[in-house]
């Protein structure tokens, strides 16, 4: 990589810094691109049906109201949405299968980990703005993260 977040906050001090909440499951440790946003609350069907489709980069940012109690993200849609050119998630709840998901080329970021699935009721949904950890993401908007923490943009930065 040739940024890191402290390089782009003293770079770009307009971006959005996320509170420092969330911890690295993901075998990318520094990712970026550009936001796709899923909200959801302990049902990831959505997180499932866009993981499913081409990624091409981009960062799916999932607001699942900080729920620890149901995993938004287990091994086999985060091996999906590997396979589909996603760069990471930023998930404001829980994963699973934490083992698999440190081996993948896919940046992960969540609260915590919790060992039991959501239900699939088809409940979500897709694009639209989501805030959480003291920031607005919305799509289109550009998020960086490291070992140092989680940034937004407006625009790209690299």
């Amino acid at each position: 990589m040739d940024w890191t977040t402290p390089d782009l906050c003293d770079a770009h001090p307009e971006v959005q810094v996320v509170e420092p909440r969330f911890r690295g499951f993901g075998g990318r440790v520094a990712f970026h691109g550009a936001i796709a946003t899923v909200r959801c609350h302990e049902d990831n069907s959505r997180v499932r049906e866009l993981a499913g489709t081409p990624g091409q980069g981009r960062v799916m940012v999932v607001d699942g109201g900080g729920s620890l109690r149901r995993a938004l993200l287990g091994d086999q849609i985060a091996a999906n949405a590997a396979r589909n050119g996603w760069a990471g998630f930023l998930i404001h709840g829980a994963v699973r299968d934490v083992e698999v998901l440190a081996q993948l080329d896919l940046g992960v970021q969540a609260l915590a980990t919790h060992p039991m699935k959501t239900e699939k009721r088809g409940l979500g949904e897709v694009d639209v703005p989501v805030g959480f950890a003291g920031v607005d993401f919305h799509p289109g908007h550009w998020l960086y993260a490291d070992a140092n923490g989680v940034i937004v943009s407006m625009r790209p930065l690299t």
